[in-house]
């Protein structure tokens, strides 16, 4: 079924000439994830499964930030999302979540990527959608799309 995305949400897209189960091939393990994922953030442990970990890090003002959470859901050939919440002492009241999303189109597939459940949030939903939708970019998607059709 796949999980619910919330309306506050920030959203990127790709599409890619090649069958979701050939793009698919690009999440099943850590090494296939993080050389397209490394793009700005470092991937330390992606474990592809339900109640998996997956520990990441970005670089703000020259000071590594590290954030993750479990897997929530891992539909082969079809979706992984995850919980997204900083370590300490930059923590949210809750974690927000990564969806990507696996789309059959034309005959090839829809990558969606969304960063979603900012309204959990409650009064810090609004400048962190915003400041969130100012620093994503597709770089990581054309580095999959990249791969994929290489």
């Amino acid at each position: 079924m796949g999980m619910q995305i919330g309306v506050l949400q920030v959203r990127r897209s790709v599409f890619i000439k090649a069958t979701p189960q050939r793009v698919w091939r690009e999440f099943s393990t850590f090494e296939a994830i993080s050389n397209w994922l490394d793009q700005g953030h470092s991937l330390h442990k992606f474990e592809p499964k339900v109640g998996g970990t997956v520990e990441m890090s970005v670089q703000i003002g020259g000071e590594d930030r590290y954030y993750g959470g479990r897997v929530i859901v891992y539909e082969v050939d079809r979706e992984v999302s995850f919980e997204s919440q900083w370590q300490p002492p930059y923590s949210w009241p809750v974690p927000t979540y990564w969806t990507i999303r696996l789309s059959p189109v034309y005959g090839s597939t829809l990558v969606e990527l969304f960063h979603h459940g900012f309204e959990r949030l409650g009064d810090q939903a609004a400048d962190n959608l915003l400041g969130y939708e100012e620093g994503w970019d597709v770089r990581h998607l054309k580095a999959l799309r990249s791969i994929v059709e290489s």
